[in-house]
């Protein structure tokens, strides 16, 4: 896998959230059909428009619930302070580990994600920090067979 480590300061994103059950792999289905529906109703254009971060692009921003529920948030960084509606959240500073996908949605990224857990995990010293992943999708068609996208997972020392 590739990956680098980078450290970064706490960010603001803005977005929309859904919550998704995690039990029978639901947020596998659910959350790809989430952002079909934000490809067709323009919120992924707006939060192109809208991204005044680091991180230039959308993203998927996954927070850890209990129960077998997560929230996912399709979402950018930014600075600005007109949102037209979406809702804000502040990501805390972390050391992340920024792993490189490539291949098209949503396969590529749901690999990434079970090798990072099963494959990178194991092997190195650190553990997950526990606060949001983030999935950095560039202005592109993510379907492409030759897609480039990115997780961010926070780390800290095992």
């Amino acid at each position: 896998m590739e990956y680098t480590i980078v450290e970064r300061g706490s960010f603001k994103v803005a977005g929309v959230k859904q919550q998704f059950s995690t039990v029978n792999n639901g947020n596998l289905k659910g959350i790809p059909e989430m952002w079909r529906t934000a490809l067709a109703d323009g919120t992924d254009d707006l939060l192109f428009r809208l991204n005044k971060g680091q991180i230039a692009g959308v993203l998927g921003v996954c927070v850890g619930k209990s129960d077998g529920i997560m929230e996912y948030w399709i979402a950018t960084e930014t600075n600005t302070e007109k949102l037209d509606g979406l809702e804000t959240m502040e990501i805390p500073g972390s050391k992340w580990g920024v792993f490189k996908v490539h291949g098209p949605m949503p396969d590529a990224i749901q690999d990434a994600w079970k090798k990072i857990f099963s494959e990178w995990f194991p092997s190195n010293p650190y553990e997950h920090a526990g606060t949001p992943e983030l999935e950095v999708y560039p202005k592109e068609d993510a379907y492409r067979q030759d897609s480039y996208s990115e997780i961010w997972i926070p780390l800290k020392a095992k």
